[in-house]
């Protein structure tokens, strides 16, 4: 007969940590959130390190390569959808990898030949007030000069006025080769006090911008997610159909780390493809798989060399997998067992294989009781789509600013091959996700710094430090529905539900 778990299958919101004690000296400034992103055996290091406990979904309507750069700024790691065609899949990588901190590929350029009207329109457009002129007028063309606020009076210009009668030309600039550092560049920003300068191949070709205000910037990063070249990391996703094509054009664009995108990992599929890329690549290039929601389901794949396993099945706030057909499990319990069992696998075997917990999360704290439970990390869908940062569009609804959202099993996605059981079909049979709306929350900076603090107070409630201390020191308890509705605010009538800003995770 069927087996059946003793337990209810329980989510996030049914737990809540009991507070510890807080030692002397453990406040939320000396909490550090560092956690292993990919399998390493015991007393070795990770070769991949997160800064932050969070990465983002491999969705459409998340993850590209505007929103790579931003999360590895603040610590944290995209893996860029692979819905798409491998050529688009890989482009996107590359330009995440060709970004170097500090330099910057300009997107308001000139031509000699355009008026001061054009560079009003220009600015507006795109609110730089620094514009290199080009001979084409392209990102980088040959630099002829540069266009800046100093450099026009409109009170005393005609707005026909051609750009090479009022730039600044080259001849006049200090500029750099491009191959020179972000230190050198400073220096030379700092010792002839400019705002910004120009560094050029050795045809005179434009190749990047520093600025002096992304100095400051960049020092108040210090988590950033760079490789050995300073360059951003970035992961991609990938599917057990064209993963012999897909894998080697998104090593050789430089992807850090790879991710098998499925609906549900414990197949053979996943395995072969997990088989074809250690025989290809060995050990260097790094994949994570999933989803499964038990112990079982993780050590197949910790066994097939998985890098992490990804938790989760129908508890994504677009996904219906569990209305549609009946499975998956509570993202609280499946990853307490998940953890439980690569506590046990570590135990036996001196490796250790990082817990993704995807899916489940609607308040910041639930993800801070994800840590708690054994996660190293979370992965997050609506949370990133609600940001400047993420790829859908921003439009108005009953005259509230929203983002488009929509699941990767949705008819949007088109993404057939992520829940194909091995039918080669092309198309989907049937939806298991939906085509929504979440409320526009401005920049990914702004928001997961708070998010970040709610953590950090939060494990120091607990009288931890570190991501493993809190597992650690953890005490969870089960609450009941009238326990819940006591942890709002309630018996008042609040001025305006975000003074208290219950919900800055959904």
């Amino acid at each position: 007969m069927a087996y059946y778990f003793k337990e209810p299958a329980r989510t996030f919101n049914e737990y809540l940590l009991v507070p510890g004690y807080t030692p002397e000296g453990c406040t939320p400034d000396r909490v550090s959130l560092k956690t292993p992103l990919v399998r390493f055996e015991k007393g070795e290091e990770p070769a991949i390190s997160l800064n932050i406990p969070m990465v983002s979904a491999i969705m459409q309507a998340v993850s590209d390569d505007k929103m790579a750069e931003a999360l590895a700024t603040e610590g944290g790691m995209s893996f860029i959808y692979g819905s798409q065609s491998i050529e688009d899949e890989a482009a996107m990588v590359a330009r995440v990898k060709a970004y170097r901190a500090g330099f910057v590929t300009s997107d308001s350029n000139l031509s000699p030949d355009m008026t001061l009207n054009q560079v009003l329109e220009l600015k507006e457009q795109t609110g730089h007030s620094t514009m290199p002129v080009t001979e084409d007028g392209s990102s980088h063309g040959k630099l002829m000069g540069v266009v800046t606020e100093r450099d026009y009076r409109l009170s005393r210009m005609s707005l026909d006025e051609k750009v090479s009668s009022f730039m600044t030309p080259v001849d006049k600039l200090i500029t750099l080769p491009a191959n020179s550092t972000l230190s050198e560049a400073n220096d030379v920003i700092w010792d002839n006090k400019l705002n910004s300068l120009e560094l050029v191949d050795e045809d005179g070709h434009l190749v990047y911008l520093v600025f002096r205000k992304d100095y400051d910037s960049h020092k108040s990063n210090p988590l950033e997610m760079l490789d050995s070249s300073k360059r951003y990391m970035v992961g991609a996703g990938i599917n057990s159909h064209d993963y012999k094509d897909r894998v080697p054009a998104l090593v050789d664009a430089g992807a850090d780390c790879l991710c098998i995108d499925s609906s549900e990992g414990y197949s053979i599929w996943q395995k072969q493809t997990l088989d074809w890329i250690h025989e290809q690549y060995g050990d260097t290039v790094r994949v994570g798989a999933g989803n499964v929601v038990d112990g079982e389901g993780f050590r197949f794949l910790a066994d097939a060399g998985a890098d992490f396993v990804k938790v989760g099945i129908g508890g994504g706030s677009i996904c219906i997998t569990r209305e549609q057909k009946g499975i998956g499990r509570g993202q609280a319990t499946a990853v307490i067992d998940v953890a439980r069992e690569r506590d046990k696998y570590f135990q036996e075997t001196g490796v250790y294989v990082p817990v993704c917990s995807d899916g489940g999360i609607v308040y910041d704290h639930h993800i801070t009781l994800a840590l708690a439970m054994g996660a190293d990390f979370v992965m997050l869908g609506r949370y990133f789509a609600r940001f400047d940062e993420s790829p859908s569009n921003r439009v108005s609804v009953n005259g509230n600013i929203m983002k488009e959202y929509w699941g990767e099993g949705s008819a949007r996605a088109r993404n057939w091959q992520r829940y194909d059981l091995g039918e080669k079909k092309s198309g989907l049979q049937f939806v298991e996700g939906v085509d929504s709306y979440v409320p526009y929350a401005g920049s990914l900076k702004t928001n997961v710094a708070q998010t970040l603090a709610k953590i950090r107070s939060t494990m120091c409630n607990c009288g931890a430090l570190t991501i493993p201390e809190l597992q650690e020191k953890a005490k969870l308890t089960v609450v009941s529905s009238t326990s819940i509705v006591e942890g709002g605010a309630h018996d008042v009538l609040p001025k305006d539900k975000s003074s208290y800003g219950a919900n800055s995770a959904s």
